[in-house]
């Protein structure tokens, strides 16, 4: 039971306490569609619009493209962290609301916001100053070394920016207000994308030159993100804001900072080493040639929308899963599990014919008439959209053992991934072969399909220790 004295300070509007009952006691597929559906649409929405940011970075040159996509792994490295505290805390603070504890709930986000302001300064007074070394470590092409030492400085002033949004989204979908997240993130990406625009004019104008309309990327991306912090910070400190931040609630105590250490680090662990693991199938690919990692990233990017939107529903999953383990309701939280599987593995074949029949189109507007740039891309999509379905399944369960608090479960599965299905495989495929740039997609296949095979296996055997009584929940 919880101390009705413990909630006197914090008091839910009559829509976000409706909303609430709907999650803990609402029909489960209405609920699912109901939370999922904003985070849906914006995952879909956002890939349409990274789709626009490469399409801006081919019509400066495929150089720019692979320095672009070389930069923006390394840029996940560093966010992981970000990710691994947001991703964690949500799922604390979405378990004290389901349990009507929301006092509680404030004092987690409160400490959750500046921890993340903190670690963020740090990272960002580490990573600039060597840039140069870094990227080298990490064995960026010498011909987009120079450019791109600037791009990735430019690219990292961002983090505290991106932080601070990131806890903020992270801290209205704990409470199951999706659609708060899906009109700022629109905000940013329409504003990004305009700025990107007015780059694009500026180089075709001949003002800027091609290399320094590649730095005003970033800039672009940056103006776009404070945008969204001016209204985080706005909302976060408003006396409306039944959760509203202050650092007198601030309690950095073993009983907050121990369960959320262990369900971050893995999270970071995941995300960091899962991208980092990019970097290196990145400069595997660049020894076929510079725009090859172009080629690969622009594939990533086609293959992203039949797997973003059951991202979306593995977003609201992970949060329904949560809410519920903290109302004790365990059957409601496997029940939305086998629910989001469904509907993730419907919405990933639907979205995979339908970019198999448009597929052609979309990678003219990449090449830009450059065949040979076409014939890249075409040769990696054309193996990796095919475990899209699978990919689902992967993401339904990620869902599952993230609302379970089971971070080193999704950990592992990710590590394994990675460095056991995609690198070994293209090594051997690049090394005994002579396939070339199709071993690319060849790998993405492999390491894609055997993880949701994986997953699935996964999945089966913590469901049945769960009902066994076996695998404890409660953090």
């Amino acid at each position: 039971m919880v101390n009705d004295e413990e909630n006197k300070t914090v008091q839910l509007d009559e829509k976000e306490a409706r909303r609430r009952d709907m999650i803990l006691n609402g029909p489960q597929v209405k609920t699912i569609f109901f939370i999922a559906m904003p985070l849906v649409f914006y995952n879909s929405l956002h890939q349409v619009f990274q789709l626009i940011d490469t399409i801006i970075a081919a019509n400066m040159s495929a150089g720019v493209v692979s320095t672009v996509s070389f930069v923006s792994q390394i840029e996940t490295m560093l966010y992981a962290i970000g990710t691994g505290l947001s991703v964690g805390g949500s799922i604390l603070i979405s378990r004290s609301y389901g349990a009507g504890n929301m006092e509680k709930a404030r004092t987690q986000i409160s400490t959750l916001f500046f921890a993340c302001l903190v670690i963020g300064g740090v990272i960002l007074s580490l990573a600039i100053p060597f840039a140069y070394p870094f990227l080298k470590l990490l064995r960026m092409p010498e011909d987009l070394i120079g450019q791109g030492t600037m791009y990735f400085i430019l690219t990292i002033l961002n983090i505290i920016f991106h932080f601070i949004n990131m806890i903020y989204l992270a801290i209205e979908k704990s409470r199951g207000n999706t659609k708060t997240i899906m009109w700022c993130n629109m905000l940013v990406m329409v504003a990004k994308t305009f700025f990107n625009v007015l780059v694009i004019v500026l180089m075709k104008t001949e003002a800027v030159g091609v290399n320094t309309a590649m730095l005003l990327l970033p800039v672009a991306t940056m103006s776009a993100e404070f945008l969204l912090t001016i209204i985080a910070l706005k909302n976060l400190t408003s006396k409306k804001n039944p959760f509203a931040l202050s650092i007198h609630h601030c309690a950095f105590r073993r009983t907050f900072i121990v369960p959320l250490t262990n369900l971050s680090i893995p999270i970071f662990l995941e995300k960091f080493i899962f991208a980092f693991g990019k970097v290196i199938v990145n400069s595997m690919c660049a020894t076929m040639g510079t725009t090859v990692v172009g080629a690969l990233g622009v594939s990533n990017k086609l293959g992203g929308f039949a797997t973003n939107p059951p991202a979306g529903f593995q977003e609201a999953e992970t949060s329904l899963i949560g809410q519920n383990l903290g109302n004790k309701n365990l059957n409601r939280a496997l029940g939305i599990f086998y629910r989001t599987l469904v509907i993730n593995v419907g919405i990933g074949l639907f979205f995979f014919t339908i970019m198999q029949v448009f597929k052609h189109s979309i990678i003219g507007v990449f090449a830009k008439g450059n065949a040979e740039f076409a014939a890249e891309i075409e040769s990696i999509y054309n193996y990796e959209a095919l475990a899209a379905v699978l990919l689902a399944v992967n993401s339904a369960v990620m869902g599952l053992l993230y609302g379970f608090g089971k971070t080193r479960l999704s950990t592992m599965l990710s590590v394994v991934r990675l460095f056991a299905y995609r690198i070994p495989p293209l090594y051997l495929l690049m090394r005994f072969t002579n396939i070339g740039i199709p071993a690319a997609g060849m790998a993405m296949l492999i390491s894609n399909a055997l993880a949701g095979i994986t997953a699935g296996i996964a999945a089966v055997v913590f469901i049945r220790k769960i009902k066994r009584g076996d695998e404890k929940w409660e953090i």
